[in-house]
């Protein structure tokens, strides 16, 4: 019988019940999960994976949730979301080993600090090291892949289990860990040393970049589409004149035609239907099939 309270009270593993989801993503939509989850030692998640595998109940892992769209109806399920010694950085001679739950943010300032160069691409994008290198994260010419030496990951059994960057299957948007079905629980950064100056400098070149072409005033998971082979998602949305196009309170932004943005009132179900739109008009006007870049959270997989 799954009896999640018990478990969670007889293995010490914070949780809350009925949690808001919209108050987890950067989205700003979606529903509540009937468990939120945060283990804070790779014992506790251990115990935690081996009973959800026995007990065969759904989960979904959550770094910052910026990448993620929250459905309206929630999560009938357990979300977890690492913390305590997951959000742990270890600076080494010759790179930094950061924990899954370290924010993007905080792992560039501390290369830079350390004068580490590669990571500068990496700075703004708001998310956690386990959620970038679950999707290869990349932007500005730069991508995980090329800074990532190894990962440490934990399958569902709670046993570890140690990656090679060879391993890790990298590419467009894609690591492995889609195909596995293990937990991210470390990584290790190969880094060059810089002039901390310089690196700084890039960082907020990049930084300026991001808020002069991105609509980071309003509620949104990033570029909502994968670059389809030799084009831009957001050139063939402006191409077809759906620049500002909305469903309710969701819209393609006038700013950026790859992010689709909450204006504020927007639901899980108006952001959906303005994705199928767009998708739809792409492919009738251009011939050209978009996918997208944003995980589904409430969908069984």
């Amino acid at each position: 019988m799954f009896d999640f309270p018990t478990f969670a009270a007889e293995n010490s593993i914070t949780y809350k019940e009925n949690e808001p989801l919209s108050a987890h993503t950067s989205f700003k939509v979606g529903g509540r999960a009937k468990y939120f989850v945060m283990p804070d030692t790779e014992e506790k998640l251990s115990q935690l994976l081996c009973y959800l595998n026995s007990s065969k109940e759904q989960f979904f892992f959550l770094g910052n949730g910026s990448n993620v769209l929250a459905l309206d109806e929630g999560f009938d399920g357990v979300i977890i979301k690492l913390s305590g010694e997951f959000e742990n950085l270890k600076t080494e001679e010759n790179g930094i080993i950061a924990g899954s739950a370290v924010s993007l943010k905080k792992l560039t300032i501390s290369a830079k600090e350390n004068s580490f160069t590669g990571l500068e691409f990496a700075y703004g994008i708001p998310g956690t090291v386990g959620g970038a290198v679950y999707m290869n994260a990349g932007a500005y010419g730069g991508e995980i892949k090329d800074v990532v030496a190894e990962v440490r990951a934990m399958d569902m059994n709670g046993n570890v289990k140690m990656f090679s960057d060879s391993e890790l299957k990298l590419s467009y948007r894609k690591s492995v860990f889609q195909e596995n079905n293990m937990i991210i629980i470390s990584a290790r950064f190969l880094l060059e040393k810089g002039n901390k100056e310089e690196i700084a400098e890039k960082m907020n070149t990049l930084l300026n970049k991001r808020k002069e072409k991105q609509p980071l005033e309003y509620p949104s998971a990033g570029s909502t589409f994968k670059r389809p082979e030799g084009y831009f998602a957001a050139a063939l949305i402006e191409e077809c004149s759906l620049k500002g196009e909305s469903v309710g309170g969701a819209e393609v932004s006038e700013k950026h035609s790859g992010f689709i943005i909450n204006k504020g009132s927007a639901t899980a179900a108006d952001i959906l239907a303005l994705i199928e739109k767009v998708k739809a008009v792409v492919l009738e006007k251009k011939g050209v099939k978009l996918e997208t870049e944003i995980e589904i959270l409430g969908e069984v997989k």
